[in-house]
C-alpha cells in the first residue's frame, strides 16, 4: 500500500535540511545533528534498497506559493503564505510498504527537532 509522510516544519530562514533553521534543531549540539544525519542517510539507504522508497521532495518557502481558488467571476489567486498557521508543508516522502504496521515504524523514525511529522495512506 502507498502512503505519503509529510512533514511540517517553519524554519526561519526558510531552508532544508530544517532541523538547521527551526529554532529547536539549532539547539542541538554537532555531534546530536551528525547523529541525525548518520541515522538519516542510512534510514535512507535501507528505503531506498528495499524498494519501499518511491520519491520524495523538499518544498520551498510558503510565502513564494499561490493559493488559487474559485471566485463568482473565475480563479481567485492569494499570495502565500496561505495558511495562517505556525507549521507549513516543507516536503513530502512517498513510499510502498506491505502493512501499515511497517509505515507507522518508518513514519515515526523521520521525527527531528521542530517538525510534525504527518502519515496518510494513498487512496
Amino acid at each position: 500500500m502507498k502512503y505519503v509522510i509529510l512533514i511540517h516544519s517553519n524554519p526561519e530562514p526558510w531552508g532544508h535540511p530544517t532541523t538547521s533553521y527551526t529554532a529547536e534543531g539549532r539547539q542541538l549540539t554537532t555531534e546530536q545533528r551528525e547523529k541525525m544525519d548518520r541515522d538519516w542517510e542510512a534510514l535512507m539507504t535501507e528505503l531506498k534498497a528495499s524498494g519501499e522508497f518511491l520519491g520524495g521532495e523538499a518544498l520551498g518557502d510558503p510565502a513564494q506559493g499561490r493559493l488559487y481558488t474559485a471566485g463568482p467571476t473565475g480563479a481567485v489567486t492569494t499570495d502565500g503564505p496561505y495558511a495562517e498557521s505556525k507549521e507549513h508543508l516543507a516536503g513530502f516522502f512517498l513510499f510502498n510498504f506491505a502493512t501499515p504496521q511497517r509505515a507507522e515504524e518508518v513514519a515515526a523514525q523521520f521525527i527531528s527537532p521542530g517538525d510534525t511529522v504527518e502519515l496518510r495512506p494513498l487512496m
